[in-house]
C-alpha cells in the first residue's frame, strides 16, 4: 500500500476567497464582492450594487493579497509540491472586456508564482474561480458569446505571460455549478430561464475548449484539465424508478465533463433540450472547437455524496445545494449539514475513470468545522485529521487496487478562508488559523493548528504514515 512517486500534494484556494484588497492595484469588483454574508440558515444574496449597510466578505477575505510570501513559506513548511491557486479575471482585465491587461494584476501573480517556483512548488491555475468581471454585466455575463472572446484573451494574456512557468491549467471551477449555483459559475441568476442558464452553459463549454487548443499552440507541454464538482450518487432504494432517477441526476452533473473530456454534446443532453425546445446558438466551427479542445486530465472537487430517487428534481437545489428530496441515513453529517463518506470518494473516482479513462486529481477535499482554541493555546482539530486520513485511504485503494491513475491530492484548504456557499469565515477548514472573524475583524495572524504537523508529516512519508498509523 503507497501513494506513487512524484504523487502531487498540497492544498487549494481561489483569489476571491483568499485574497481581499478587491479594489487594490486596479482591480474592480466580480459577481463574488456583490455577495454579502450568509450563514447556516440563509442564503447569500446577491446585490446589484455595493451596499454600505452589509459586510461582502471577499472584499477583505483573509489578507492573502498582503499576506502571500508568507502563506505560501508556511505551504513549503508543510512540505507542498502543489499549490492550486485562482487568478482573479478582474485584476487583469478589471472590467473584463479592456483593451490592454493591468500590469498591476500581472506582476501580483508573478510574485505568488516566483514565490512558489522557489520552494519548487507546481502551481495548478484555475483561470475562473467563481468570479467573473462586473464590468461583463452589460453583455449578461456568460450569457453573451462576447464574453467567450474576452475570456479567451485574458487566457492568452496568461498563457503567454507565464509560457514555461506554469504547466497546469483549470478552465473554470466546478463548471456544473452552472445547474446548481449559476450566479457563481457565470454570472447568471437562478430566476434565468433554463434557456438562458443552458446558453451560459454552452459558451464556458466553448470558450474551455478554445482556450485548450490556444494551451497547446503556445507550449506543447501545457496541460489543461477540467474541473468537476463532484456531485456523486447513489439511488434511494433498488427500485427501477429510484434507479433511473439516478441515472439522470448523475447524467446531468457529468455532461459538463462529457463535453470537456469527449468533445462533444451526449447524445442524451441534446434529446433533453429538444424536448425542452432550447435552441443552442451553435456556429458552424463550433463542433470542431468542441471536438480539438478536449482537456488533458480530470480535476474535481469532492465532499460528499447525494441520495437521489423520483422525487430528485433534475438537480441539487436549496442552502449549499443539498436538498435532493433524499437523507442517506447511513452517514454522519458535519457541522453544515453535509454528508461525510470517504468511500464516496473511491467511489467517484471510479465513475470518473470509468467514463473518461483521463488522469485524475483531487483539487479540493476537506472539512468545514469550528476551531476552538484550547488552553494551551493549540487547535487541536483531530476531527479534521480523521476526516483527511479516512479519504485518503479510500484515495490510496482507488490507486492500488482499483488501477486509478491520479495525479495529486489538494486540500481545501490549506488556510482558513471565507466560504463560498455562506460566506463564514467561522466554517474553517484550514492547517492554518487565520485570525479574523465572519465580519471580517481581527488581526489576520497566522496560527499553525494540529493539523497543520499531521499533514507535514504524512507528506514527508509520501502517505505512508497512514498505514502506520492504521497498523
Amino acid at each position: 500500500m503507497s501513494f506513487p512517486k512524484n504523487f502531487l500534494w498540497g492544498g487549494a484556494t481561489s483569489a476571491a476567497q483568499y485574497e481581499g484588497a478587491y479594489l487594490e492595484d486596479g482591480k474592480l469588483p466580480s459577481t463574488a464582492d456583490v455577495m454579502p454574508l450568509g450563514s447556516k440558515k440563509h442564503k447569500r444574496e446577491i446585490t446589484n450594487q455595493i451596499n454600505k449597510n452589509k459586510f461582502y466578505p471577499s472584499h477583505t477575505a483573509v489578507d492573502g493579497y498582503h499576506h502571500y510570501q508568507r502563506d505560501i513559506e508556511l505551504f513549503h513548511e508543510m512540505g507542498f509540491t502543489a499549490y492550486r491557486f485562482s487568478i482573479a479575471w478582474s485584476r487583469i482585465y478589471p472590467h473584463g472586456d479592456d483593451q490592454n491587461p493591468n500590469q498591476a494584476g500581472l506582476d501580483f501573480y508573478d510574485k505568488i508564482v516566483d514565490q512558489c517556483l522557489k520552494y519548487n512548488i507546481e502551481p495548478i491555475v484555475t483561470l475562473q474561480h467563481f468570479d467573473t468581471p462586473m464590468g461583463l454585466k452589460k453583455y449578461g455575463f456568460w450569457a453573451s458569446r462576447k464574453t467567450v472572446d474576452f475570456f479567451v484573451k485574458y487566457a492568452q494574456t496568461l498563457l503567454i505571460h507565464f509560457n514555461n512557468k506554469i504547466k497546469y491549467w483549470l478552465t473554470f471551477n466546478e463548471i456544473n455549478n452552472m445547474s446548481t449555483m449559476p450566479w457563481n459559475a457565470g454570472g447568471i441568476k437562478n430566476e434565468e430561464s433554463e434557456s438562458v442558464k443552458e446558453k451560459a452553459a454552452y459558451f464556458q463549454l466553448l470558450a474551455s475548449a478554445k482556450v485548450v487548443r490556444l494551451a497547446h499552440e503556445i507550449n506543447s507541454n501545457n496541460k489543461v484539465g477540467m474541473m468537476y464538482n463532484g456531485h456523486f450518487s447513489y439511488p434511494a432504494t433498488c427500485s427501477p424508478e429510484d434507479n433511473l432517477a439516478n441515472q439522470d441526476f448523475q447524467k446531468e452533473m457529468l455532461f459538463y465533463a462529457d463535453v470537456q473530456a469527449r468533445g462533444a454534446y451526449p447524445k442524451f443532453k441534446l434529446k433533453e433540450l429538444e424536448r425542452e425546445k432550447i435552441n443552442l446558438p451553435f456556429r458552424s466551427n463550433d463542433k470542431k472547437i468542441l471536438s480539438d479542445g478536449k482537456v488533458d486530465f480530470i480535476s474535481f472537487s469532492y465532499y460528499m455524496t447525494h441520495t437521489c430517487g423520483v422525487r430528485t428534481k433534475g438537480v441539487i437545489r436549496g442552502l449549499n445545494g443539498l436538498e435532493t428530496g433524499y437523507i442517506n441515513r447511513y452517514l454522519k453529517k458535519s457541522e453544515w449539514g453535509w454528508p461525510i463518506d470517504p468511500k464516496g470518494l473511491r467511489f467517484g473516482l471510479n465513475v470518473l475513470y470509468d467514463r473518461y479513462q483521463l488522469p485524475l486529481i483531487i483539487v479540493e477535499n476537506g472539512l468545514g468545522a469550528v476551531d476552538n482554541f484550547s488552553p494551551d493555546g493549540m487547535i487541536h482539530d483531530n476531527y479534521r485529521i480523521e476526516y483527511i486520513k479516512q479519504h485518503l485511504l479510500q484515495l490510496e485503494k482507488a490507486i492500488s487496487y482499483d488501477g486509478i491513475p491520479v495525479m495529486g491530492y489538494l486540500t481545501w484548504a490549506p488556510i482558513d478562508l471565507v466560504s463560498a456557499s455562506t460566506g463564514e469565515m467561522n466554517k474553517r477548514y484550514g492547517f492554518i488559523y487565520v485570525d479574523v472573524n465572519d465580519h471580517g475583524k481581527g488581526s489576520f495572524k497566522r496560527i499553525k493548528k494540529s493539523s497543520f504537523y499531521w499533514y507535514q508529516n504524512l507528506i514527508k512519508s509520501n502517505g505512508d504514515r497512514l498505514f502506520e498509523e492504521e497498523r
